[in-house]
């Protein structure tokens, strides 16, 4: 059984690599000849493609706004949030710079429209906040997780603010995003895909490979305003709404 599922890993493991392989040709050759909603099209039939090939069911809850322009709100778990999320609703993610470099996965990342933000400069976050409203005066859904680390899933951890200014800045609303990876089957937590602490990326993909039955959840809340609330006090309703929706 043991063999079986070593054999079956490595399968997901080459389509994936391939699929990875596929969106970079795309972004090389494809994406400076497409319209900005194309590419975005293209994009979320990818990140869907991904889900296939990893063997992971998407459940959405509730829908993204139909709304030219917006931020959304999540918790964080792991890599998988943004597959999950792009396949839902195609946006541009905020994200740590080291990603940029990566290989291949950094030329995914920034054709994908990725906003990427120093994290231990606060000037730094002042000007990715600049580019966000940008973005959000521009017509763009943009993405952040303001918990600004992975979590284990078992709760949201406290949030950071800053980032929800570009939304104020904006007089853009924001929608809300529990995500949660479970098992298919019972609907309890799984941990395969988790992604915090020391863990490698590589060991969080191959886990995530070897695990069956995952499915990663997508709830959306209601579209809202700041409605005169300051970028704090608007962080923590974010924060109660999404630990709610994460409740089964």
């Amino acid at each position: 059984m043991r063999v079986r599922s070593q054999l079956a890993a490595f399968g997901k493991a080459w389509r994936v690599g391939a699929h990875v392989l596929s969106g970079v040709a795309q972004i090389v050759v494809l994406f400076p000849r497409l319209s900005k909603e194309q590419c975005g099209r293209r994009v979320q039939n990818w990140a869907r493609g991904m889900l296939k090939r990893l063997g992971i069911e998407l459940e959405v809850v509730g829908a993204a706004a139909r709304n030219e322009s917006m931020l959304l709100v999540s918790n964080h778990i792991s890599w998988l949030d943004i597959v999950a999320l792009h396949a839902a609703c195609y946006c541009r993610f905020v994200s740590k710079a080291d990603v940029a470099r990566w290989p291949l996965l950094g030329i995914l990342a920034t054709g994908g429209g990725t906003l990427y933000v120093k994290r231990d400069s606060r000037r730094d976050a002042m000007r990715v906040v600049h580019r966000m409203v940008d973005a959000l005066k521009d017509g763009d859904v943009v993405a952040v997780f303001p918990e600004g680390t992975t979590g284990d899933g078992s709760s949201v951890l406290p949030f950071h603010s800053s980032l929800i200014q570009a939304a104020i800045t904006a007089g853009a609303p924001v929608q809300a995003v529990a995500l949660k990876i479970v098992d298919r089957r019972s609907g309890s937590p799984n941990r395969a895909a988790s992604y915090m602490g020391d863990e490698s990326l590589l060991a969080s993909l191959w886990r995530t490979l070897r695990a069956r039955e995952l499915r990663v959840v997508v709830a959306f809340g209601a579209l809202q305003y700041s409605e005169g609330r300051d970028r704090r006090a608007w962080a923590d309703d974010l924060h109660r709404e999404i630990a709610a929706l994460r409740e089964p």
